[in-house]
């Protein structure tokens, strides 16, 4: 066995896999963004604990996280499996500086998890009563810097919202209530914990129908080499998808166990997501109407350079089942 790429990732500090008894299948982590503080890692948690990558073949025991962005994507071309559920934003960023990855199925495809909340008793009611207010998104070149500066530039109100970066969701909400800003970003399932103490300005998926947030790369050399196990992934998490949708109660016990979180809140938050329009989570199938959204968004926070962006040569469905292609 050699060794070398173990050594590697241990002085990386990443995730050292077991190999099983028999010596068959390596148990291995799978990065997915936000894990743990966001609702995409939602399937993944109910593939896990109902035994489907195993059953389609692949042995994942556990994930890898970050706080998104760049560095979940370094993240997943790094691992031993070097797959992961990304940001789009990120990964286009990714692909344009040079990376050679393939986005290979649809993660999360609206911003059903997405609202912005002032505190209780503010008269911001609307979007449009942001006019001459200070609203806190995370970061410029965000998913929040791009989905605000998107509502906004759609109601014609841009330029009247002084929009500030707050940093973390924690900071986020320490300056709405200090006063700092009047409106800030927030996403389940940490909306349902607070949902007693805020309240909804707007909802980002009022705003902007169709985004999508996230979608599962691998890199681009390891796919040609791998693709049965790539597809076993994509089943697996196919399969957690199908049974959230149609068990949305012990899947809220499911995310509660992973996340370490209440119950309760963890119900609330599926049950948010699933009542909004359109599909959130996706089982595989792409949107690229809400893929060129993203790609728009990108070009509105001056993350990217305007012009066209080719996704037939970066985009590979043939791992995809049957129905969940686009062609």
């Amino acid at each position: 066995m050699n060794l070398k790429p173990f050594l590697a990732k241990a002085l990386c500090g990443l995730f050292l896999p077991a190999v099983l008894a028999g010596g068959s299948a390596r148990a291995t982590n799978l990065t997915v963004t936000h894990w743990a503080d966001g609702m995409y890692g939602t399937p993944f948690a109910v593939a896990l604990e109902k035994g489907f990558f195993k059953d389609a073949g692949v042995n994942v025991t556990g994930f890898i996280t970050s706080q998104g962005g760049g560095t979940t994507v370094r993240n997943a071309l790094a691992s031993d499996i070097p797959y992961g559920e990304v940001a789009l934003p990120a990964a286009i960023a990714a692909i344009k500086q040079g990376v050679q990855l393939t986005i290979v199925h649809g993660g999360v495809l609206s911003l059903a998890d997405n609202v912005w909340v002032a505190k209780k008793d503010s008269p911001l009611s609307t979007i449009m009563d942001l006019k001459g207010k200070k609203l806190g998104y995370s970061s410029p070149k965000s998913v929040t810097d791009m989905v605000s500066t998107m509502a906004l530039s759609n109601r014609g109100i841009l330029a009247d919202v002084d929009r500030k970066a707050v940093g973390s969701l924690s900071s986020a909400y320490t300056a709405l209530r200090e006063g700092a800003v009047d409106a800030i970003y927030m996403t389940e399932p940490v909306f349902s914990r607070e949902r007693d103490n805020i309240k909804i300005v707007f909802k980002s998926g009022d705003e902007i129908p169709r985004a999508t947030q996230t979608v599962g790369i691998v890199r681009s050399d390891y796919l040609k080499k791998n693709p049965a196990t790539i597809k076993a992934i994509i089943e697996g998490r196919r399969k957690g998808v199908e049974y959230l949708l149609k068990n949305p109660e012990e899947s809220g016990d499911i995310l509660a166990k992973y996340y370490k979180i209440d119950p309760k809140i963890a119900k609330l938050a599926i049950n948010d997501i699933l009542a909004s329009k359109g599909d959130y989570w996706s089982a595989g199938k792409l949107d690229y109407e809400g893929m060129n959204a993203m790609l728009k968004g990108l070009i509105l926070v001056k993350a990217i350079e305007p012009g066209p962006f080719d996704w037939a040569a970066i985009v590979d469905e043939s791992l995809l089942p049957a129905d969940q292609r686009s062609k």
